[in-house]
């Protein structure tokens, strides 16, 4: 008979391992706790009161979330088996076995609790010498909302009702169900036409997630989503994010740059982004702030891709357009554009790839930015692991 090692799946143990006995001992499910540990975590209490039903401990809940988007688990009926049945979670949850109704109530009671995590941690590790803002890329990228595009209302139709509410409650005596004249509909028409051009997709509005948009992407497609806005460090930290409605990105460079020097209370020293982000008002912008900012117009980002000079084009009479083709004509000026995608591009990718995050699975504006804020912390705790192994 060969001679196999002992094989008694039905035979328990006397005495149970340890977690950390069966572990790596560098595993990530061990450096969370660690990192977290060392934080504030107040707000997480402040969402509880001493009175009503025994809560999980929301530190507990914390870790297993942070793990979890960390190993592309962010379904709450997921994340509940595998709390049973995986040894890191199982080690995280320290015995206890929330459902997933209480993994689902913690992400929307806490989302408040876990923006300000991120801030903090992001600081913690910028006093360690990481996070560095010397360069700074932006991108944006259209991610799909948790709503079907085939079930959708007419949005004119929508706001005729609400027109007609208003009317009502500015003037008491008239009767509901009033009729729209001509001159009335022509106006909603053009309000409709003027919004839409705002908002994507003519006429369509999603019931599942009134929130959601539809969003053009590269080859004249549409997507119903939202647009997922990223600044990441020179080594390659997340330091800002932001979720949008926004149909283009032009008009998301000023608010993502002061989003990121509200997270790390600092101003880049260099900004890079793709002509999207381009305008005359943000390198004017940018100019009065001292940054130096890489951010080509859109037919010199052609010439850059391409090679080829752009020809027959009309004389550029704006000053800082002027600089800004100046300067990435240089080899020293082009050498650090084409940085930006090294810097954010295997960030996105590492967050769409391995962590799933082609769609969001939360709805509504406020829970889809929560699963982000959720999704970056997560993101910037595994790099940091990866810094230490």
């Amino acid at each position: 008979m060969p001679n196999y090692f002992a094989y008694a799946p039905e035979q328990a143990e006397l005495l149970p391992r340890h977690v950390r006995d069966e572990l790596p001992k560098g595993h990530l499910c061990f450096l969370i706790p660690e990192v977290i540990e060392g934080q504030d975590l107040s707000g997480f209490d402040r969402a509880y009161s001493e009175e009503g039903q025994k809560a999980y401990n929301p530190r507990m809940m914390l870790k297993v979330w942070l793990y979890a988007f960390a190993v592309n688990v962010r379904s709450t009926r997921k994340l509940e088996g595998r709390i049973q049945e995986d040894l890191g979670f199982r080690f995280l949850a320290g015995g206890a076995r929330p459902d997933h109704e209480a993994l689902s109530e913690f992400l929307r009671r806490q989302q408040a609790a876990i923006e300000g995590l991120f801030t903090q941690v992001l600081g913690w590790m910028r006093k360690a010498g990481m996070a560095r803002l010397g360069r700074v890329a932006i991108d944006s990228t259209r991610i799909k909302a948790n709503a079907s595009p085939d079930r959708w209302v007419k949005a004119d139709r929508q706001q005729v009702r609400r027109w007609r509410q208003e009317m009502e409650r500015e003037d008491p005596d008239q009767e509901p169900g009033l009729e729209v004249s001509p001159e009335q509909a022509e106006r909603l028409r053009q309000q409709m036409e003027s919004r839409q051009e705002e908002e994507g997709k003519p006429g369509k509005q999603s019931q599942t997630d009134p929130d959601a948009r539809f969003l053009r992407e590269r080859g004249g497609k549409f997507r119903l989503g939202y647009s997922r806005e990223i600044a990441v460090s020179e080594d390659h930290f997340i330091v800002a994010v932001r979720v949008t409605q926004n149909a283009t990105d032009n008009a998301s460079l000023l608010p993502m740059l002061a989003e990121v020097e509200r997270q790390c209370r600092a101003q880049p020293e260099k900004v890079l982004a793709d002509s999207g982000f381009y305008s005359g008002q943000n390198l004017d912008a940018l100019q009065a702030r001292g940054m130096d900012g890489y951010i080509p117009d859109s037919n010199l980002a052609r010439e850059l891709n391409t090679g080829k000079a752009a020809g027959g084009k009309p004389r550029v009479r704006h000053r800082e357009t002027r600089r800004m083709r100046q300067k990435l004509r240089r080899p020293a000026g082009r050498k650090i554009y084409q940085q930006r995608k090294a810097i954010v591009e295997p960030v996105i990718g590492t967050l769409k790839e391995q962590r799933g995050m082609r769609q969001f699975l939360r709805r509504g504006l406020a829970g889809v930015a929560g699963e982000l804020v959720l999704a970056a912390l997560s993101y910037n705790l595994t790099h940091y692991y990866q810094l230490q192994s």
